[in-house]
């Protein structure tokens, strides 16, 4: 790859990022804003009772859920940012609904539609269809950074802006933001990907279901949001009660724990660009085990929670960046949006799930047994991950298309060539992205059809 072929991939690499980042944080800073105000304003609603603002907040978990794979799935069919733009004025839409209900039914129903703009399978593929290999795992890392700072900023902004504007004002502000991603979704690359032929809908969904790679991923992510929700089932009672810490106080802590565990990840990310995922995947499982098991043994001590939760979020905050990117290697282009609409979905189901065991646990057994039962489940999937080596490691290649010719065309030219795994066309920027296994390519076949398909150089 020359130095200008270089620099043209990175430029697209980081468009695509700082785009998909700026539409993830947008978007969450007003969901995130909601959590911290939404059960006291909401009891001011016709007809609202403590389980109706319940189903308030979890309505647009479970649409999320529900909708996720199906999101996946038609990005894959009829391209990523068509999807994307359909997701966010859903968004728009259901935020419009609840600003505008005086009714808790109608705050549920705006919920509800806001969940059903299921984006984040959509634009976790369109990461694996642009990013390169070697910098996919620091993409997912700004994209849960950018997610990161926004739940820190809503925490401080929400109660504010809520005596401000009130709960109308809050749901008018998503709407308003929005608004604001979907321009900046206007500007996102709108990839042509070809791995190989379309494969129908069906046949799509099982081959994604029965690769055991992506099955252990799937897994991964179910534990890590069910262990983490179970937690926090508990936490903010036991800093309550245990060490009399205000909801002031908890946001501070968060605060601190959380930019603590952004920074400590950052060289277990170069380790993993560097010297494969899985060893580095298999560290945080460990660094969560020890944080759980940290947290039971936390007691009355303020400091036993502060170095409890920095492992926590350290540990956290790298599987969050590791998994979508492996998942997103696995995957080929053609179900990789299906492959990420699955991710997604088991995300959203181990929510659920933890959100039921942590109580059960709690009220059951206690406090300790919440805490030592997410470490049992954590080093059951530790000990699942036995035996999954590394993903094998592809080359990208870029070529500059000459502007006179069919897209789609050139693309499948393109993948003809054997070696050449995946061929995504950036029509606005006029680049083929290739994913090639070096083993396996012919580089006389893909030089002669490069000159073909290229920009005549001046």
């Amino acid at each position: 790859m020359t130095d200008a072929s270089r620099a043209a991939l990175r430029r697209t690499e980081l468009t695509t990022t700082g785009s998909l980042a700026a539409i993830f944080a947008l978007r969450m800073f007003g969901l995130f804003m909601l959590l911290p105000v939404f059960a006291v304003y909401g009891a001011e609603l016709d007809g609202a009772t403590p389980l109706l603002i319940g189903t308030a907040i979890g309505a647009y978990g479970l649409m999320q859920a529900l909708l996720q794979i199906p999101f996946g799935m038609l990005s894959d069919r009829f391209g990523r940012r068509p999807l994307l733009l359909i997701g966010l004025l859903l968004f728009v839409i259901g935020g419009a609904v609840a600003a505008l209900s005086d009714s808790i039914h109608g705050v549920i129903l705006g919920r509800a539609l806001q969940g059903a703009g299921a984006i984040a399978s959509v634009i976790m593929a369109l990461i694996g269809d642009v990013v390169s290999e070697q910098r996919h795992t620091r993409a997912m890392a700004m994209i849960g950074m950018a997610v990161g700072s926004s739940f820190i900023l809503a925490l401080i902004l929400g109660p504010l802006l809520a005596r401000w504007l009130g709960l109308s004002g809050l749901f008018w502000f998503t709407v308003v933001l929005g608004l604001a991603a979907m321009l900046v979704a206007v500007w996102v690359p709108s990839p042509r990907v070809r791995s190989s032929e379309p494969l129908p809908a069906a046949q799509r969904f099982r081959t994604v279901l029965g690769d055991p790679v992506l099955r252990r991923l799937d897994v991964g992510i179910l534990v890590l949001h069910m262990t983490m929700t179970a937690s926090f089932v508990v936490l903010p009672q036991l800093l309550k009660q245990r060490l009399g810490l205000s909801l002031e106080q908890h946001s501070l802590l968060y605060l601190v724990v959380l930019v603590g565990g952004f920074l400590a990840m950052v060289p277990l990310i170069i380790a993993a660009e560097r010297r494969g995922a899985m060893p580095i995947k298999r560290v945080a499982v460990g660094l969560l085990i020890v944080a759980e098991i940290l947290l039971a043994l936390a007691g009355n001590t303020l400091w036993h929670f502060v170095l409890a939760l920095f492992v926590y979020f350290m540990a956290f905050n790298l599987l969050e960046a590791l998994l979508p990117s492996l998942v997103g290697r696995a995957a080929p282009a053609g179900t990789r949006g299906t492959a990420m609409g699955v991710y997604s979905t088991s995300q959203f189901l181990g929510v659920f799930i933890g959100g039921q065991l942590g109580g059960a646990l709690y009220q059951w057994v206690g406090a300790e047994a919440v805490f030592l039962g997410s470490a049992v489940i954590a080093v059951g999937w530790l000990l699942y991950l036995r035996g999954m080596g590394e993903l094998p490691k592809l080359d990208n290649r870029v070529i500059r298309l000459a502007s006179a010719q069919d897209w789609d065309q050139a693309a499948s030219r393109l993948r003809s060539v054997p070696g050449v795994l995946e061929a995504v066309v950036v029509a606005e920027q006029r680049l083929a992205l290739l994913k090639v296994d070096n083993k396996l390519l012919d580089e006389d076949a893909l030089t002669a059809l490069s000159a073909e398909v290229q920009e005549p150089r001046a």
